[in-house]
């Protein structure tokens, strides 16, 4: 059976394998960059590795309180080595990436600080850690505990208002910058290395002590450098995200200047303990199996973005990033105007799945959120945004954020399943 045979076999419509593989030729440059990047992360991670005498002995843990444990500190070192820092937590009982980010601000900031974020109101589910939810009070907030949140909105353009923040810290003395690379549930790209560059370069000039903080999720090998290469002080994301590689059953990573990193850990743990506890339940080996596979698969989600842009583009629906624009995440967000639309686009991915393809995502109220939400994921990792998923929350302008895919082949098909949903609901023709 030859593969357009078995697209049919699987549902698919003719016309849309036509067309999926005009888009593909399109793409192929793209492609090509996306390749050259993801190698030379391959050897980056290869050469941490290497530097720091990874052995099968560091697979092995132990047990109680985790003191002396050799896997943990060595998965450390990896990750601070690949990402550019001095130090770094990673832990499987960091629950999710908002859990790594809200260590961080907890660790970092005291009662009268002030935070700036300088890329607009930050993703959804950190609105209640800073306090600036509705009904977040009681929470033991940052607002709570005396801790100033300030927040310049990006420009139109979805550029950072360089002037307004530059204003800012000229009138006013700020403990921490924070900076979120990916879009999150908004319609900009995310922020390259060199647009996150030039706002921190601009920040050091007024204030050269304030801390700079840079949400990472989704961003992990999307470029040759990381944000700590290009000048941030702390940074943290999610294991089931990119740096997991798919391999990663859950936990979150930190990593910063050492200073900064202490801290965090304190509030991980308690004050006097920090790093020295925690253990690692036996997930060394997947943890660093994941980050030696997370630049190629990275690469393969990145592919099949692009791929699902041109698709969607082609047939005259808004998209973000172009598929052809220089990317910083891994998040494809497409405009589709209806909520019948996202939530067939949803059905699609769902039925592409290789786990509960049987299932039907429907929109529910998922906490943290103020919107409802629907999930489309049938992963090996619950949750795992590095596998194909796609979700949206169920507000106007109705975009849908499609992200993930283990290889570039199953992204693909995931992208055309959900355009095919929407024409088998003949919400759309071709």
């Amino acid at each position: 059976m030859t593969y357009d045979l078995y697209l049919k076999e699987l549902g698919i419509e003719e016309t849309l394998i036509t067309l999926s593989k005009k888009v593909e030729a399109a793409v192929a440059p793209s492609h090509k960059k996306i390749d050259e990047i993801a190698a030379f992360n391959q050897l980056k991670v290869l050469k941490a590795m290497q530097n720091h005498r990874l052995s099968d002995i560091h697979f092995s843990w132990n047990t109680g309180y985790g003191y002396d444990d050799q896997g943990r500190e060595t998965v450390e070192k990896i990750f601070a080595e690949v990402f550019g820092g001095e130090d770094a937590i990673v832990r499987p009982l960091i629950v999710n990436g908002t859990h790594a980010l809200t260590l961080c601000l907890q660790g970092v900031l005291r009662p009268n600080d002030t935070m700036l974020a300088i890329t607009g109101k930050p993703y959804d589910t950190l609105e209640n850690v800073i306090g600036i939810a509705e009904n977040s009070e009681g929470m033991g907030t940052l607002k709570e505990f005396g801790i100033h949140y300030q927040g310049i909105d990006l420009l139109e353009d979805g550029a950072i208002d360089l002037e307004a923040v530059k204003t800012y810290l000229k009138n006013n003395t700020v403990k921490m910058v924070y900076l979120q690379r990916s879009g999150g549930y908004s319609w900009r790209q995310a922020l390259t290395l060199s647009a996150l560059k030039q706002a921190i370069d601009e920040v050091r000039s007024i204030q050269p002590d304030v801390v700079i903080m840079v949400d990472n999720c989704y961003g992990e090998f999307l470029a040759m450098e990381e944000p700590l290469e290009v000048g941030a002080d702390l940074m943290a994301g999610s294991l089931i995200k990119n740096p997991g590689g798919g391999l990663a059953l859950s936990g979150g990573y930190i990593v910063g200047k050492s200073q900064w990193v202490e801290k965090v850990a304190y509030r991980m743990t308690s004050p006097g303990i920090g790093k020295e506890c925690g253990l690692t339940f036996g997930q060394t080996r997947s943890l660093l199996q994941g980050l030696f596979m997370a630049p190629t698969v990275v690469a393969a989600a990145l592919k099949g973005a692009v791929f699902c842009s041109k698709l969607y583009s082609d047939l005259g629906y808004e998209v973000c990033p172009k598929w052809d624009a220089e990317r910083s995440d891994i998040i494809q967000s497409v405009k589709l105007g209806t909520p019948e639309k996202v939530i067939a686009f949803c059905e699609g991915i769902q039925s592409a799945a290789p786990v509960d393809a049987y299932v039907t995502p429907v929109p529910w109220a998922m906490p943290g959120y103020t919107s409802e939400v629907i999930m489309a994921a049938g992963a090996f990792v619950q949750g795992s945004s590095i596998e194909l998923s796609a979700d949206a929350p169920i507000r106007e302008p109705f975009i849908v954020y499609f992200q993930g895919g283990l290889t570039y082949e199953h992204s693909k098909f995931g992208a055309m399943k959900s355009l095919n949903r929407m024409m088998e609901k003949d919400l759309v023709k071709l």
